[in-house]
C-alpha cells in the first residue's frame, strides 16, 4: 500500500489568475504527487490549492509553491476579507493512507526549517507541529495579521519556531503543520451587516460556546453587498456540515437574515454530503456505496 500525505496550502491571492496559475504549476512539475484541486476567492483574496501523493513529494511541491509564491506575492500591497501573515499563509499536511500523524509532523517541521535556511521566511508550527500549546490553533498564530507581526514577533512567546524576530518584508510569516481532514465551507448572508454577521459567527464557534469542532468568522462580500460565515470544520464527522448549517440558518433568523446560499472550498469527503442527504432527505440505511460512482 502506497504512502499517501494530502497537502492543502492557502496563498494570499485570489485576485490575479495568472500568478495563482503560475503557483500551481510548481506543483506540476513534481513526479509523484497530483494536483486535485485549486480555486480561488476575490473576496477573501485568497487561493486554496490541494494536492497529494508520496510524502517526500509532496513536501518538494510544497517548497517549490512557497518559493514561487513569495517572489509574486507582496504583502504590502495585499488587501483581502481573510485573515493572514503570509503570502503562503499556511501549509497542512495531512495523512491519507499508510502515513502516521507523526511524520506528517515531521514533514512539517523539515519543511519548516528548509524554508528559514533557503528562503529566509520565518515559519510557525501549528496543529500536531506544534512546540506549544498556545500554538496549536491558526487563529492565534494569525491574530494581528501581517500588519502586526513586527510586533508581535518582538514578544518572546510569539518568536517563530524557525528564523529570527522580523518578518520577511514582502512574504510575512509561514505557518506549517500537520492536521486531520477538515472541510472549508463558507455560508452566505443577505445582508450587509457585519455586527449581524459577526453574532452569528459566534454563536456557532466553539470558543464561544457554539459547536464543537467548529471555527468561525464574518467576512465582508463587497461586490456582492452580502456577509459570510466562514468555516472551518476541524472534524467533519462529528459535527456535521447539516448541523452547521441549521445553526446558522436558526441564528440568522433572530435578525430577520436569510442564507443566500453556501459554499465549500477545495475537497470534501463524499460521506459527508451522503451524510447531509441522509438528514435533509430523511434516507432510510442509505450507504455511501449506493453512490452511482462510487462502484463504478
Amino acid at each position: 500500500m502506497p504512502k499517501i500525505v494530502e497537502c492543502v496550502p492557502n496563498i494570499s491571492e485570489g485576485r490575479r489568475p495568472e500568478v495563482v496559475e503560475q503557483v500551481v504549476s510548481e506543483v506540476k512539475k513534481v513526479k509523484g504527487v497530483k494536483l486535485l484541486d485549486f480555486s480561488s476567492d476575490q473576496d477573501h483574496n485568497r487561493s486554496v490549492i490541494t494536492f497529494a501523493g508520496d510524502p517526500g513529494a509532496c513536501a518538494k511541491a510544497a517548497f517549490g509553491l512557497i518559493k514561487c509564491a513569495i517572489t509574486l506575492i507582496d504583502l504590502t500591497k495585499h488587501k483581502g476579507a481573510h485573515p493572514r501573515v503570509g503570502a503562503v499563509d499556511v501549509v497542512p499536511f495531512v495523512p491519507v493512507q499508510g502515513v502516521e500523524m507523526d511524520e506528517c509532523v515531521t514533514l512539517a517541521r523539515q519543511l519548516g526549517k528548509r524554508v528559514w535556511d533557503e528562503l529566509k521566511v520565518p515559519v510557525y508550527l501549528y496543529e500536531y507541529a506544534a512546540n506549544a500549546p498556545y500554538r496549536k490553533n491558526l487563529p492565534d498564530i494569525r491574530e494581528g495579521e501581517f500588519e502586526g507581526l513586527s510586533e508581535k514577533m518582538q514578544e518572546e512567546r510569539w518568536h517563530p519556531d524557525f528564523g529570527g524576530d522580523k518578518p520577511h518584508p514582502t512574504a510575512g510569516a509561514t505557518v506549517i503543520g500537520a492536521r486531520n481532514f477538515l472541510i472549508a465551507y463558507n455560508i452566505n448572508l443577505d445582508t450587509p451587516d457585519m455586527k449581524v454577521c459577526r453574532r452569528i459567527a459566534n454563536s456557532i464557534r466553539e470558543k464561544k460556546g457554539g459547536l464543537v469542532n467548529i471555527r468561525a468568522m464574518a467576512v465582508k462580500l463587497d461586490e456582492r453587498k452580502q456577509t459570510q460565515v466562514s468555516i472551518n470544520m476541524v472534524s467533519p464527522f462529528e459535527t456535521p456540515m447539516y448541523r452547521v448549517f441549521e445553526l446558522v440558518r436558526l441564528e440568522a433568523a433572530r435578525y430577520g437574515v436569510r442564507i443566500v446560499g453556501s459554499e465549500v472550498v477545495g475537497l470534501v469527503p463524499l460521506d459527508a454530503i451522503v451524510d447531509t442527504a441522509r438528514y435533509y432527505l430523511q434516507f432510510e440505511d442509505f450507504k455511501t456505496e449506493q453512490v452511482l460512482e462510487t462502484g463504478l
